[in-house]
């Protein structure tokens, strides 16, 4: 059976559609007009390493089972999918236009998977025993997710990292990190079936190279707990947000190995706390393990190159993890640190916007 795929965000949500039109499912990416008519014309390209080979593999969209369509917000209607991606940056779900089409989304009441590093509000309501109206604060707009039912809302980790290299036209993607999507389970049992279905025609793809048929990285692993994907926390706040410095950014290699003891500890501080939540010490990835990846992440993460770029909002994962410790009666000194100074480069940049 081939389902009807909605991303909406076509730079990292092209890398999960390339993934599932090898199974021969059609994909509809939401993005921008620009965007839009070049996918229209010319498909996407997603390029990604392979491990035991040196030249990199190119996936071209217009060589794979399924079909690619891309479109604008109001130009795509929910019913018509059988699943729906979100894979644009938290932020941008309060756009106008964005907005709207996100509500009839959760009116539609089809099965949402989100890739996003930030986890939808509607997600986080599944983790029981948290005071989920005091973790709003950590939203750009909270109020875009009143819509959804919690049990068809699941989290990805978005553990594959990605960018899109500003030398190359926007519908290239190239992976620099080629890990698996780690998907939790619905509530209900029927979206489950499309999980587990799509998860296992990504597994059996296999790419056309010179040498022969090879498998290739970047899976979807279908879990039962709705914890796996929480196991992305630490990375962020052991990595991503220690990427940002008072002026400026480093990579998330420098921010991880620069000073060791305090990386692990923050890590492990993360992934104690989602421990309390509810995870099994299984559910999450051992720092030793995110260390060595971390090796090969030489560029600064989204955040840090948002907040260079002068956004006046990105992503507060930082904040969320801050606020749902504190419920728990727990801090840590360096996740205050990285809040606090994430909010004054957010309120410089804003200041300067507005002058």
């Amino acid at each position: 059976m081939a389902y009807n795929i909605l991303i909406l965000g076509a730079s990292y949500g092209s890398l999960l559609a390339s993934k599932l039109m090898f199974g021969g499912h059609n994909v509809t990416l939401v993005c921008l007009p620009a965007e839009a008519d070049l996918i229209n014309s010319e498909g996407f390209r997603v390029r990604m390493p392979v491990r035991g080979r040196k030249e990199q593999i190119e996936i071209e969209s217009r060589k794979l089972a399924g079909k690619v369509t891309a479109a604008g917000p109001a130009d795509v209607n929910p019913a018509d999918f059988d699943l729906i991606g979100l894979a644009m940056q938290e932020p941008q779900y309060r756009s106008p236009g964005v907005r709207e089409l996100l509500d009839a989304v959760a009116k539609s009441g089809k099965p949402c998977m989100s890739i996003m590093n930030m986890p939808p509000l509607p997600y986080v309501r599944r983790i029981p025993g948290l005071n989920h109206d005091a973790l709003k604060p950590a939203y750009t707009d909270p109020s875009v997710w009143g819509s959804f039912t919690p049990g068809n809302v699941t989290l990805c980790s978005p553990d594959p990292q990605a960018v899109r290299p500003p030398e190359e036209k926007v519908n290239v993607l190239q992976v620099t990190l080629p890990t698996n999507f780690k998907v939790a389970r619905f509530d209900n049992e029927s979206y489950n079936t499309i999980l587990k279905k799509l998860a296992a025609d990504v597994e059996a793809v296999r790419f056309d190279a010179p040498e022969g048929k090879i498998e290739l990285p970047v899976k979807l692993k279908y879990h039962e707990s709705i914890f796996v994907p929480l196991a992305k926390w630490a990375m962020l706040l052991a990595g991503n947000y220690r990427c940002i410095t008072k002026d400026g950014m480093r990579t998330a290699q420098e921010a991880v190995h620069s000073n060791i003891d305090e990386s692990r500890s923050v890590y492990n501080f993360v992934n104690d706390l989602c421990v309390k939540l509810g995870a099994a010490p299984t559910d999450l990835v051992p720092f030793e393990k995110y260390a060595a990846a971390a090796e090969s992440l030489t560029r600064p993460a989204s955040a840090a190159r948002a907040l260079n770029n002068g956004a006046p909002y990105i992503e507060r994962a930082d904040k969320l993890v801050q606020l749902i410790a504190k419920e728990k009666g727990l801090s840590h000194p360096v996740i205050d640190g990285i809040v606090d100074l994430v909010d004054r480069r957010l309120e410089a940049n804003r200041a300067k916007a507005a002058a």
